[in-house]
């Protein structure tokens, strides 16, 4: 009977190895030209390709590349990374009052937010700064400057998703709008409100409610920007379907420099303190005297919240530190993209093909194929590493952008998956289980003006890996 029982055990082993997927079928489903789309899947260790379509050909990975810039931090930087935001004054101290500048400077912190600023401020406030009789100076001189005068994607400049790097970036410089269905009295109404509020952000809301389901709510939905002397005018209209709960949108409307400056002053006077200056954008000297320095969370949570949610300027940010650390200063794009690929190299990956602009994949430039995106994490499956950067991707139908990928199925929890998009890009790579427990590497791009009915094709993919149907 033993042998009756290894017979059935390879039998199982060498029918899921098959994976027996049409690739030109599913693509002709979809209507895809299969030249559009390159597809790999090859077990972990590095043994062969159960399927290769297309894997040499250079593709535009959209926010796939993140993968790319996110193992590469990791080796360069390790998981323990910290980032530091440094304060300084200038003029003498007595008695709580400040007679002179409060100086920050950033070193490129892709995750202070405001919860953390407000606790830096008050570390500040602890060392004896109560009332600023000078300005607010912000150091932003470890970025060269056109790093945040890049041009946007898809004219959509306001979306927060477009919002170029700094040096002293609070917030990812996101004011998160949210909209909800309000039932006070008779009528129905939209209720509109700012996550962390400022009010220099002022508000126009003309949006009406309309009968329907959520899952189209922003389809009707309106806004525009207007720039003040003091601050901005956001004004929303349209409508919201009554059966919403909760709906948020996320417009960069300031920019860093002002964000930062009446994020300051807000904060400042919550916390008790005096200040009534301007704002200056300067370099610290020698002369200036260091009042505290912060430190930001570890690369290994940073690196979570770039990939699980896809942040874009986070990523730039993270790119352009590797570039800092190399000893470009100030740092740049191209200096960046340098230091990626030198980090990479010195892991044996060198793609002929490789092109990294900012490193998100918000670019119609960035390539790379398949075949290597595969080595890519082949390779890091093996490194001290792994574990971090598999941590950070989403987990299929559980969080994330997967969050709602096959959540209904047995394929629940069996794959770490980067998903990318952009207009006429589709793509998704990472590491899948089957139910065998054996595990692969995923990668499947499409570009073309249809690319997002690959999503069938992924799907389908990776249930016939899992699940062997």
């Amino acid at each position: 009977m033993r042998w009756l029982f290894l017979l059935g055990s390879c039998w199982l082993t060498l029918a899921q190895a098959a994976l027996p997927f049409n690739v030109p079928e599913a693509l002709s489903k979809a209507q895809l030209p299969a030249d559009s789309v390159a597809i790999i899947v090859q077990p972990v260790d590095g043994g062969a390709p159960l399927i290769s379509h297309n894997a040499a050909k250079a593709m535009n990975p959209a926010s796939v590349m993140k993968l790319v810039t996110t193992y590469a931090a990791l080796e360069a930087l390790t998981p323990a990374y910290r980032w530091k935001t440094e304060v300084y004054r200038n003029g003498t101290l007595n008695q709580g009052v400040l007679d002179g500048d409060l100086i920050l400077k950033g070193y490129g912190d892709p995750a202070l937010n405001i919860t953390e600023f407000w606790r830096l401020l008050q570390q500040v406030q602890q060392q004896g700064i109560r009332q600023i009789k000078g300005n607010l100076v912000l150091d932003l001189s470890v970025y060269a400057p056109e790093v945040g005068q890049r041009p946007v994607l898809d004219d959509e400049p306001w979306r927060a998703y477009n919002a170029n790097p700094s040096a002293l970036l609070l917030n990812g410089r996101n004011t998160s709008f949210r909209f909800a269905v309000a039932n006070t009295g008779n009528q129905p109404s939209v209720q509109l409100s700012q996550e962390f509020e400022l009010p220099q952000i002022r508000v126009i809301n003309t949006m009406q409610i309309r009968k329907g389901a959520c899952n189209d709510w922003r389809s009707d939905l309106r806004y525009s920007i207007t720039p003040q002397t003091d601050g901005v005018t956001v004004a929303f209209s349209g409508t919201l379907p009554s059966q919403c709960d909760a709906r948020y949108l996320e417009l960069s409307v300031l920019s860093d420099t002002q964000y930062v400056f009446l994020s300051f002053k807000k904060l400042w006077a919550q916390l008790g303190g005096q200040f009534n200056g301007q704002l200056v954008l300067a370099p610290a000297t020698d002369a200036n005297t260091r009042v505290t320095t912060w430190l930001s969370p570890p690369l290994d949570s940073v690196v979570r919240d770039i990939n699980k949610w896809s942040n874009n300027v986070m990523a730039r940010q993270l790119m352009l530190t590797m570039a800092l650390e190399a000893g470009f200063t100030p740092a740049d794009e191209t200096g960046a993209a340098l230091t990626l690929k030198q980090v990479l190299r010195q892991r044996g990956l060198q793609f002929a093909e490789l092109v990294v602009e900012n490193g998100s994949g918000l670019s119609r430039t960035e390539r790379i194929s398949a075949e290597h995106l595969a080595q890519l994490l082949v390779t890091a499956w093996q490194r001290p590493v792994m574990p971090v950067l598999m941590a950070s991707m989403p987990i299929l139908g559980l969080d994330g952008t997967t969050k709602k990928r096959l959540a209904d199925s047995n394929s629940q929890g069996m794959a770490y998956l980067k998903t990318g998009s952009l207009e006429g890009v589709s793509s998704i790579a990472g590491y899948v289980q089957d139910m065998a427990g054996k595990r692969y590497v995923l990668v499947v791009i499409a570009n073309h003006a249809r690319a997002s009915a690959v999503r069938t094709v992924q799907d389908a993919l990776l249930k016939q890996l899992i699940e062997g149907r």
